[in-house]
């Protein structure tokens, strides 16, 4: 599999998130968010977590109109996977690639700690190496990942089986308890717990592992 992880002033999971896709067995580029063309033939591009431009304006809006992101999005469009993760959460909302918003968490702090999460989907290349309504254990690391949409928006990606994971103890007021969702075709995912930071017996955990395993497994040539 062929991936591009995006770099922005700011990112600070680039590495953790490249690192973990190479484990998993991933060919991994990095690129600068004043690039203005992806490499060729990629399967993947990561938009990691992090500060992007120091969250200045409105967390995730200035990266979304970095030369970079304008290529990921015809790569999206054109039915390219493309993970966003935490930082790179809010970047997708800000393209437009995923519905609605993050936003500050309701107790208004940061939070940083190991959470519980419910995998409420297996149909996609992301979670088919999970099961269904398994809880799974994933650190976030965030101020603004309270997730926010209005009722028929929720509803339909409740309808469209589009949520990916909830929180079994919601930390950040997130409606709907959600934690990640997928595009409409599947193949973007957004979630603000950090899946490549609990990948390796490292860690402290493997829960993050069999993400990018199924990447490998969904994406790499016959």
């Amino acid at each position: 599999m062929r991936a591009a992880v995006v770099v922005f002033p700011g990112s600070n999971c680039d590495r953790d998130l490249a690192v973990a896709l190479e484990k998993a067995g991933a060919d991994v580029t990095m690129v600068w968010h004043k690039d203005t063309d992806l490499p060729k033939g990629l399967d993947f591009v990561g938009v990691p977590g992090g500060f992007s431009f120091g969250d200045y304006l409105r967390c995730g809006a200035i990266a979304a109109r970095s030369p970079i992101c304008r290529s990921v999005v015809d790569f999206a469009n054109k039915g390219g996977h493309v993970f966003g993760v935490c930082n790179g959460f809010q970047i997708l909302t800000e393209t437009g690639l995923l519905p609605g918003a993050l936003l500050q968490n309701a107790g208004l702090k940061y939070i940083c700690k190991n959470v519980g999460l419910k995998v409420e989907s297996t149909n996609s290349a992301f979670t088919a190496g999970y099961t269904a309504g398994s809880e799974i254990t994933i650190p976030v690391a965030h101020h603004e990942g309270n997730y926010t949409a209005d009722a028929e928006t929720v509803a339909m990606l409740q309808a469209e089986d589009r949520v990916a994971f909830t929180y079994t103890d919601n930390p950040n007021g997130a409606t709907a308890d959600i934690a990640g969702i997928f595009s409409e075709n599947r193949r973007v995912l957004g979630m603000m717990p950090h899946p490549e930071r609990m990948a390796e017996p490292a860690h402290g955990g493997t829960d993050g592992a069999p993400m990018f395993a199924s990447l490998i497994n969904a994406l790499i040539p016959a």
